[in-house]
């Protein structure tokens, strides 16, 4: 018994001096992450009896754990400490893979058999951290106490300061991105698409798609919204494509026929497969087309896309004008009949042009509703648009038949009224018609009625008292524009209200459209209501005298413009030669004063030729004094003109000669004048009036002079006007017009070449010796091939410089272009 009990307190010693570690210590929070909120402050102070936990701690047995350690042997304490942590290796072999989260920062689990079980996640190294970096293997693991773990978190945080304050500027210029981390990826995804390949799948969708609804429009017309939608793709290249081919396939499968919507009794109707089929066809079509052309409309005001849209717009008008939402495609073509840009107007032009020739498409209302839009531009714009926007009213044509039957209706009907007025008493005295007669009279004239209508139906012809409305209405609005052109015409530029009087591109001055106004009037005089005829006539001689209403002094219009007054004045007497008796002195006045200020650099020798023409050569007759007149001012003023005014105005005179055998004493070269002498015994150049001018006392002596002029063409003529003989029986043919001859030297003058004589000419006055050897030594000390060599080079470094300034034009150009392409390119990059 005595050795038991000294074994049990050898035992209570041994393990009274065994070195116990204390446990395991959560792991260290620093001081700033911890947060304190106003809670848990304002719980504490409420619940003081909760704290009384820390005050019950038994402080001595922490004191003798903390001893035992402190005065035990530093080798053995950490022996120990490597023991256990060995131990706790190899004790967990299933959670080797695992590392377990700290039990303070994480919530336990409780399993069905009451353990408590923590979260874990991989274990794998974290590179950076220093200060929880775990160093070792399998064998054993070093950590670093609290006080090592809280100085290196301090550096951490000094370092992250020093290097915020080092580099500021890189910060600020690399700022955070806000996009999360999905639209990275995408983005990343984006960019490994390039854009070529991206542009190529689009432009094969489109191609998929147009030949799918070409080859069926019925059944793949569903995919119409789909093409429409690559008209609003954000890459130019790719919308234009899209644009063109949207075209293609509306141009191909607008049906002939005008689409009407159903109605909402039609919708409740039954239809068959067929019927359904064609209706969804019809309404998609419609909606499609309808958003084609707003997208086009919206695309008018876009530099890039403006000429691509006004060409789609123009083909869908010429080729469907009778399709619906005609008018919205025509109210951008007519606008833009006054375009700056040549090739837009040029092709809008010729849009309006076919649509007035191809009527049969239409049947004629196109027509009117595009002269009435021109009509109302004219009038917003006071008559200061581009002249070929109302050219085009010269394409028009007009059925004069329908005139013709208006006017055989009229006479028929007041020959009835004179007949029936006759004979009303014999009328009275024949016998009563019996009501059989009546009856099957009355059923043949319903039967005629209903053929009638079934072949009008029948017929694709128009009606023809709709095509005599049609055409009432285009005339109407078409002589409306032109005498508001006249109108505007009549007064100053200066006195006009809210008229921008600009040259536009040097088309017709201050009224540039003036000259297809008064084209217009000469090629429709004949369908002119003659009640209008003694206005009009009024106003032209106004004009041709180059005054306005208000102003008899100041000139308005140029030479041309006055001469073309004249030219439509007589075209409008002789087309309506039966109903008008109105005189035309006037005009020749203004033409005999017109041909001295004329001039050939400046005005149009076209419009004078056609003046001669008509004015004087195509009349068989003339008074002997005014033709006298013209003879003498056309051969004064040629020697003035070109060659080509030159011509006609020879071929002029040439035609006056030999229709009046009197004027032909003009050529005899008598000491007083000419042997025939008229009311006026001296000859007035300087006279407005040709009858008051006494032509016949003078001589054509500028014949002479022009028997030497530059032109063989002119020369011959002159030879051969002078050659005219003044006997009666003598007759001659009239080869050409004057205006045949002007075209003819236009042409010529292109390829012709003065060519000098190189003979010297004889002096009249004697010339000295010695003048005539510093004469002969000054030309021969000049060499030719010198001086020709010297121009050559002269040549070639004025083609230099000019080649030079046209390429670096064309390296400005470039350059501009390569930077706008960059910041494109940048804008593009950002955006992403």
């Amino acid at each position: 018994m005595g050795g038991k009990k000294e074994r049990q307190k050898q035992k209570s010693y041994k393990s009274k001096d065994k070195i116990v570690l204390p446990p395991e210590l959560p792991p260290d929070v620093a001081d700033e992450d911890v947060v304190i909120s106003d809670e848990d402050v304002a719980f504490v102070s409420q619940n003081q009896s909760y704290a009384a936990l820390l005050s019950r701690l038994d402080t001595t047995s922490i004191t003798k754990h903390v001893s035992r350690v402190a005065n035990a042997n530093k080798d053995d304490v950490e022996a120990l400490y490597e023991r256990r942590s060995r131990n706790k290796i190899l004790g967990e072999e299933d959670n080797v893979k695992a590392l377990q989260v700290d039990r303070v920062n994480a919530l336990p689990v409780k399993t069905p058999d009451g353990q408590l079980v923590y979260r874990t996640v991989p274990n794998k190294p974290k590179p950076g951290h220093d200060g929880d970096e775990q160093l070792g293997n399998a064998s054993g693991i070093i950590k670093l106490n609290k006080a090592e773990r809280r100085e290196n978190f301090k550096k951490k945080k000094r370092d992250e300061k020093k290097n915020a304050k080092q580099l500021p500027d890189t910060h600020a210029e690399q700022p955070l991105d806000p996009l999360n981390s999905q639209s990275q990826v995408l983005a990343k995804v984006k960019e490994d698409i390039s854009a070529a390949k991206s542009a190529e799948i689009k432009q094969q969708k489109m191609a998929e798609l147009g030949t799918a609804l070409l080859e069926d429009p019925e059944s793949n017309i569903k995919s119409l919204k789909d093409l429409i939608g690559f008209c609003r793709d954000k890459d130019n290249v790719i919308s234009k494509a899209a644009l063109l081919s949207t075209l293609i396939v509306f141009r191909d499968i607008i049906p002939g026929y005008r689409i009407r919507l159903p109605t909402e009794k039609e919708q409740q109707m039954v239809l068959t497969k067929f019927q359904k089929k064609l209706r969804f066809f019809e309404s998609t079509l419609l909606s499609s087309y309808k958003a084609f052309i707003q997208r086009l409309i919206s695309l008018l005001h876009l530099p890039e896309f403006h000429r691509v849209a006004v060409r789609c717009l123009c083909t869908l008008l010429d080729a469907h004008p009778h399709f619906n939402y005609r008018e919205y495609l025509m109210q951008p073509v007519v606008e833009y009949l006054n375009s700056s840009d040549d090739v837009v107007r040029k092709r809008c032009v010729t849009t309006i042009q076919s649509l007035f020739t191809s009527e049969g498409k239409h049947g004629g209302e196109a027509t009117v509703e595009a002269v009435q839009m021109i009509s109302d531009l004219v009038k917003i714009h006071d008559c200061q648009l581009h002249p070929e926007s109302i050219e085009v009213f010269l394409a028009l044509s007009f059925d004069e038949d329908l005139k013709r039957s208006e006017k055989t209706d009229e006479k028929e009907k007041g020959k009835h009224k004179k007949q029936k007025g006759r004979k009303n008493y014999k009328e009275e005295a024949q016998p009563v018609i019996s009501d059989k007669k009546k009856s099957k009279q009355e059923l043949l004239s319903r039967t005629r009625e209903e053929v009638n209508a079934d072949f009008k139906a029948a017929s694709f012809g128009q009606d023809e008292s709709e095509r005599k409305r049609m055409q009432t209405l285009t005339l109407s609005a078409v002589f409306n524009t032109y005498f508001r052109i006249l109108k505007n015409t009549l007064y100053p530029v200066a006195q006009m209200s809210k008229v921008d009087a600009m040259s536009l591109g040097g088309h017709g001055g201050s009224h540039p459209l003036l000259s297809p106004c008064l084209k217009g009037l000469g090629m429709f005089a004949h369908l002119i209501d003659l009640d209008f005829m003694a206005d009009l006539m009024k106003h032209l001689n106004i004009l041709a005298s180059g005054s306005s209403a208000r102003n008899m002094e100041k000139s308005l219009l140029t030479v041309s413009e006055r001469i073309e007054c004249c030219i439509v004045a007589f075209k409008i007497m002789r087309k309506n030669l039966d109903a008008l008796n109105v005189d035309l002195q006037d005009f020749y006045i203004h033409l005999y004063n017109l041909i001295v200020e004329f001039r050939p650099g400046r005005d149009q020798g076209e419009v004078l030729a056609e003046a001669l023409k008509i004015m004087l050569c195509d009349d068989r007759q003339h008074d002997m004094q005014r033709a006298a007149a013209f003879i003498k001012r056309l051969s004064t003023s040629t020697l003035c003109f070109a060659s080509a005014e030159s011509m006609a105005a020879l071929v002029t005179v040439r035609s006056l000669l030999l229709k009046n055998i009197k004027c032909r004493y003009l050529l005899e070269n008598d000491s007083g004048g000419g042997s025939l002498s008229g009311s006026v015994a001296k000859y007035q150049p300087y006279s407005l009036d040709p009858h008051l001018s006494g032509a016949l006392a003078s001589v054509l002596w500028e014949l002479n002079l022009l028997a030497k002029h530059y032109h063989p063409s002119v020369r011959a003529m002159a030879t051969n006007i002078s050659q005219i003989s003044t006997h009666p029986n003598q007759v001659y043919k009239v080869t050409e017009s004057p205006q045949q001859a002007y075209h003819n030297l236009v042409l010529e003058r292109e390829s012709f070449n003065v060519k000098f004589d190189t003979k010297t000419l004889s002096h009249k006055r004697k010339r000295s010796k010695s003048s005539m050897l510093v004469d002969n030594e000054s030309s021969s000390g000049i060499d030719e091939d010198v001086l020709r060599g010297k121009l050559c080079d002269y040549f070639n470094v004025v083609h230099d410089i000019v080649e030079g300034e046209k390429l670096r034009r064309d390296l400005d150009r470039t350059m501009v272009s390569l930077q706008l392409h960059e910041e494109y390119k940048k804008r593009k990059s950002s955006k992403q």
